[in-house]
């Protein structure tokens, strides 16, 4: 839990300052039922109406002290808890952006959600309870418990009686309760995760009419969810009707046992007075103890789920010192890589050694499952090789932070990723301070300047989450604008012209061989048209390099390159 108490740090002033207020107004609770006494035994049974005012006078002062206390003490107390939840939020967001694949393979999207939002919510509502409520809960009670032995120690021992029980009670409760809430956290995660594979899949789920069968599965984890609440909410709410039953037998033993000692000329009744209100002052306590112990078991499951985050040392991390290139050509080479994924039987990449130069497009080609795009997030260090190296430069990548590393990089994504914005915003997401001129030719390059002229705004024409009001075509063109915009020393192009039409890739390797010729271009392609002209061509099966050339030279002595050609262009084009 040191995390936690990491951010907690700065908060440290203001508990101080709200503990004293806290105390302040414990303080002035605790003396007006004194000063009630008071004004009932001496003021009211004796008639002076002097000592009334002058008491209720100090009652006011006292009162308006605490109210004043509190108001101060529940600001403080909520700009701060605010601001703690704000500083876990970005700790966990910052974290969760350092996180390789594996690690967001091991948590998964929806989960990492809901730690984000609804466990630090958790954390945070039960960091503001314990700012007010945790401290001034036991001042009360140990105050309270304090005044009525010196008022009545017969009495009190019917009082001090019942807490072990009261404690007892909450004592079983809070045991029972962390486990069910870990449970209600991960049903949580899985309604989450359903819920976003509908709303992300729903266009595929009305073309099949799963409507019915995705319907179900979210009722099913949506019931789950219910049902898990309901067993949480059962076992909380019988806490505070026994505490209630027991605060008022209490009341009836306390006043039938001053009721005879009053009779017997040994206690006043202002001193009753007191005492009950003591009585109830110590309940009170008592209570809010009991609502932060309900809520402790859901924020201890929320404060490990956290911590697990922020405690996942992710595996790719940047060296102590990196080092820097020496010179900045775009030279990138592949020495017998091997790679695995986690779990896997087999590496999906064995032996890989190639040289992707600048001036040159290196093509890579070969079936599904062959390790295509796992070359490209290998040299964007998504992932480490098992064995071998990747250089840029003759500099090892692992010796390069990931941050300078990747700005030397142009990646365009095989599934094309926008974000909602204007279409200028997300080009400029490749470079934040790039001018208008440098977004505009970058559109012109990808072909994307005809359609967004066209469009009511131009460049500043919104663009949905995801881009979902723009056709698979037009993403896949911004998308390598946003990578052109950079102009980096490498390109990385994974399955790019897939869903441009045959004319619109034909102008796009054009402009691009041109805006990148001094640049490494390192292309994954299905298409073989694709690649006729690319200075070397990769074939991979089964995560090995089976062919290296030119077209000419693979039609002539890779087989599995023939086989790729004839089954686009016929058998009489091998």
């Amino acid at each position: 839990m040191w995390k936690l108490k990491h951010y907690i740090k700065p908060y440290l002033l203001t508990l101080v300052v709200v503990s004293g207020l806290v105390f302040l107004e414990v303080m002035s609770t605790l003396r007006l039922p004194d000063l009630m006494s008071r004004i009932v035994d001496e003021g009211i049974a004796l008639g002076n109406v002097g000592l009334i005012w002058r008491v209720g006078a100090v009652m006011l002062l006292v009162a308006s002290a605490g109210v004043a206390c509190s108001i101060a003490g529940s600001y403080l107390a909520s700009r701060a808890s605010s601001g703690f939840g704000r500083d876990l939020r970005f700790a966990v967001f910052s974290r969760v952006g350092q996180f390789s694949p594996r690690e967001f393979g091991q948590f998964g999207t929806a989960s990492l959600i809901t730690r984000t939002t609804n466990d630090v919510q958790q954390i945070q509502q039960m960091f503001h309870m314990s700012m007010r409520m945790a401290l001034r809960a036991p001042l009360m009670a140990v105050g309270g418990v304090l005044m009525v032995v010196r008022k009545d120690a017969q009495l009190a021992v019917i009082l001090l009686a019942l807490i072990p029980v009261m404690a007892a009670i909450i004592g079983f409760v809070v045991l029972k309760g962390v486990p069910l809430f870990k449970g209600l956290q991960t049903r949580l995660d899985r309604l989450s995760l359903v819920l976003r594979e509908q709303l992300m899949g729903v266009r595929v789920i009305r073309a099949f009419n799963k409507g019915r069968d995705e319907q179900e599965r979210f009722q099913k984890a949506n019931r789950d969810l219910t049902e898990a609440t309901l067993r949480v909410s059962r076992m909380m709410i019988t806490l505070m009707p026994l505490l209630g039953l027991l605060i008022n037998f209490t009341n009836i033993v306390i006043i039938w046992f001053a009721a005879q000692r009053i009779d017997a000329g040994v206690m006043q009744v202002g001193n009753l007075m007191a005492f009950l209100q003591y009585t109830m002052q110590i309940f009170m306590a008592v209570m809010m103890l009991s609502m932060i112990f309900m809520q402790l078991p859901r924020a201890s499951a929320s404060a490990e789920r956290i911590v697990e985050v922020l405690h996942t040392e992710p595996v790719i991390k940047d060296p102590e010192t990196p080092s820097t290139l020496h010179s900045d050509r775009g030279v990138v080479q592949f020495e017998d890589v091997t790679f695995s994924y986690p779990g896997a039987a087999q590496p999906v990449l064995s032996g890989i050694s190639f040289t992707a130069r600048p001036g040159e497009t290196t093509a890579i080609i070969g079936g599904t499952g062959s390790g295509k795009s796992t070359i490209l997030e290998l040299l964007l260090r998504f992932h480490d090789p098992d064995s071998g190296r990747i250089t840029l430069d003759g500099v090892d990548i692992r010796h390069l932070s990931q941050r300078y590393l990747r700005s030397r990089l142009g990646y365009v994504p095989q599934q094309a990723v926008l974000f909602s914005g204007t279409i200028a915003s997300n080009i400029r997401s490749g470079k934040g301070d790039a001018a208008d001129e440098e977004v505009e030719e970058a559109a012109r390059v990808a072909q994307a300047l005809g359609f967004i002229k066209e469009r009511d705004g131009g460049f500043d024409a919104e663009v949905a989450q995801g881009g979902t009001n723009l056709s698979g075509g037009q993403k896949q063109r911004l998308s390598i604008a946003r990578a052109l915009v950079r102009k980096p020393k490498v390109y990385l192009l994974d399955d790019t012209f897939s869903a441009l039409d045959y004319k619109t890739d034909a102008n796009l390797r054009r402009e691009l061989a041109q805006a990148a010729q001094d640049a490494a271009v390192i292309v994954v392609a299905q298409r073989v048209s694709t690649i006729l002209h690319a200075e070397q061509i990769l074939v991979l099966d089964a995560g090995r390099i089976v062919g290296q050339g030119t077209h000419g030279e693979l039609l002539r002595s890779c087989r599995v390159y023939q086989e790729i050609v004839a089954s686009q262009f016929g058998e009489e084009a091998v």
